[in-house]
């Protein structure tokens, strides 16, 4: 196991990474925030990071969130990207819809009276 650092250009924060991991789950494996999480399984396209500089081993990617042309580019998914050297990246995934629900608190009625 070999442990990487992962920088963030979008504002300046890294983190370290096991190679055994991907940039997802050694993030959040040490509380960081930086890469938007969504489903953790390349299906939302929500982590969808730049990579800038580094080396790094993929899994297949859904084509919905990441093009052959993007893929070529460096644009991939953080949960579906492990770490070969230090990477240097900026995030381009965003929510784009929400997916918690507002829960409008119930008024009980005061039975007391």
């Amino acid at each position: 196991m070999t442990i990487h650092t992962v920088t963030i250009e979008d504002d300046g924060s890294s983190y370290r990474c096991s190679d055994t991991l991907t940039l997802l789950e050694g993030m959040e494996s040490l509380g960081k925030k930086g890469i938007p999480v969504g489903c953790r399984g390349g299906g939302c396209g929500v982590c969808k990071v730049h990579v800038l500089s580094g080396s790094y081993t993929k899994r297949v990617m859904s084509r919905e969130h990441v093009s052959e042309q993007d893929e070529a580019q460096g644009c991939v998914l953080a949960c579906r990207v492990r770490p070969t050297s230090a990477i240097s990246l900026r995030v381009i995934g965003q929510m784009k819809k929400n997916v918690c629900r507002v829960v409008e608190p119930t008024v009980v009625p005061d039975l007391s009276t």
